[in-house]
């Protein structure tokens, strides 16, 4: 019989609240770089490579995300050049039981595979080991087993779960990973809990990470919750696929009861549940501090980005995205500067920074949902100015992207071309415009906007009208399959 191969299945939900403002409710952690390099998601799929290295055959991800993230997360992995074999689209996250009940559906469609489940908004530094790790969970989850992935643990954290170890399991190969079966799963414990358990050697943290067939998990998750199972396969054979996005039955699944990995099965399993251990640089980058602990630093214990001049500042995280940023006397702060808002705390109360977001949603500010730069499937918009019956846009289009063909109800446009050129319909007439030209698109009209050439397009967009809000829009038709926006 052959090897079972690997499926991994990425994670890609979150609501973006612990590291506003630089992460958003519609731009979460994993689409973002904290380094400037690669996005937490792009790391993820990156870290993929060299699996297979060893006899393990390595499909394409399955990617779960949300609706509003998709072509996001699509340009991320062109980015890098990879593909996915399918991405599963939420309309509404219930957390990862579901989310992995889909992608095991997806699988079984074609047969069986492990499921290389991995959260996209981690940092592990050390592939190697990672990959030793994998090829252990893999060897388990042959032989039917639930498998976990505990962190050794490197401080008394408060902030995850721990695994209290049972029996350790013997059978690795030279270099793999060690493994245990799991005595519990415990809860986030007080910070004396949590320095016993370290000091202990018996416990691990939780890592959010799993392997086990798509076969397995549908049996148990159909054992212990039928519920999940019955609206997950509901909302996933009641759904419509677009190329390689499925679009799950948003009724259905908006019905699907919300519940964890952990909670839904592998915590009532326990006694077929084996951990692997794992000591890789891993870190949840859940908290600014998280962030600052993974990046260089200078002379001063600073971890700087962007435009910052410091003087007597040490031990703190500046990033500064639209302007110069400047520290005097300072120490132990956060200070993340974007186009719309500015967090300055305390590196001790940054577990507090959701309460700014729950804030801003009482208030029904926009701060939370997105940043002034809107990322759609076509290129993305920046709002610059805005008064009183009219708003100002920076809009750029990707080479060979399109707008939808639409018309508003309540206000005109005004487009000058700064780069590149602009392919316009207006009405009955299509035209091109050019660098430095400008054409108006009267209320009402029927148009469309597109960049027929190979570099990126610019325009500035100049609306004027009695009501500027995204929602006028009359879509007539659209190649993104879009709804809205």
């Amino acid at each position: 019989m052959a090897k079972l191969g690997i499926t991994p299945v990425i994670l890609s939900g979150g609501s973006g609240t612990r590291l506003w403002p630089l992460s958003r409710e519609l731009y979460p952690k994993q689409l973002l770089s904290f380094s400037g390099g690669r996005t937490l998601l792009q790391d993820t799929l990156c870290r993929l490579d060299g699996l297979d290295a060893e006899g393990d055959a390595l499909h394409a991800p399955i990617i779960v995300c949300n609706e509003e993230s998709r072509f996001m997360v699509v340009e991320q992995l062109q980015q890098v050049g990879r593909d996915a074999q399918k991405i599963l689209l939420e309309p509404e996250g219930r957390n990862t039981a579901p989310a992995l009940t889909l992608a095991a559906l997806a699988i079984v469609d074609n047969g069986d595979s492990i499921m290389l489940v991995l959260p996209s908004d981690q940092v592990i530094l050390d592939s190697e080991s990672f990959h030793s790790a994998v090829r252990r969970g893999g060897g388990l989850a042959r032989e039917n087993k639930l498998v976990t992935f505990g962190i050794v643990p490197t401080v008394a954290e408060t902030r995850f779960g721990y695994l209290k170890l049972g029996q350790r399991l013997g059978g690795s190969k030279a270099g793999e990973a060690k493994a245990s079966m799991i005595s519990s799963f415990v809860e986030k414990p007080d910070a004396a809990t949590a320095r016993g358990y370290v000091e202990s050697g018996d416990y691990l943290w939780n890592s959010g990470m799993f392997m086990i067939t798509a076969s397995l998990w549908l049996d148990e998750i159909g054992r212990l919750r039928p519920d999940i199972l019955d609206a997950c396969r509901a909302a996933y054979e009641e759904g419509k696929s677009d190329n390689y996005f499925r679009r799950v039955d948003a009724e259905t699944f908006k019905s699907c009861p919300p519940d964890s990995i952990d909670y839904a099965v592998m915590e009532k399993a326990a006694e077929k549940v084996a951990v692997v251990h794992l000591d890789a640089g891993w870190s949840d980058v859940g908290t600014w501090p998280a962030i600052w602990d993974i990046l260089p630093k200078d002379l001063d214990g600073n971890a700087i980005r962007g435009d910052v001049f410091t003087q007597d500042t040490s031990n703190s995280l500046l990033f500064a995205e639209h302007h110069l940023l400047a520290t005097l006397g300072v120490k132990d702060i956060i200070v993340i500067e974007t186009a719309d808002a500015v967090l300055v705390a305390n590196k001790s109360h940054a577990q507090d920074v959701r309460k700014i977001v729950e804030w801003l949603k009482v208030e029904k500010r926009g701060e939370h949902l997105t940043h002034r730069r809107v990322y759609r499937p076509w290129g993305a918009y920046e709002g610059i100015d805005s008064g009183e019956r009219y708003q100002v846009k920076r809009i750029t289009v990707r080479p060979g992207a399109a707008l939808s063909l639409q018309k508003h109800q309540h206000r005109a446009e005004h487009w000058v071309v700064v780069k590149g050129t602009a392919k316009v319909t207006c009405g009955d007439k299509v035209f091109t415009v050019q660098e430095n030209e400008s054409t108006y698109i009267p209320l009402g009209a029927v148009h469309r906007l597109e960049n027929p050439g190979v570099e990126l397009l610019e325009i500035i967009e100049v609306q004027s009208g009695s009501y500027l809000g995204e929602d006028d829009i009359v879509r007539l038709e659209d190649k993104y399959n879009r709804d809205n926006a």
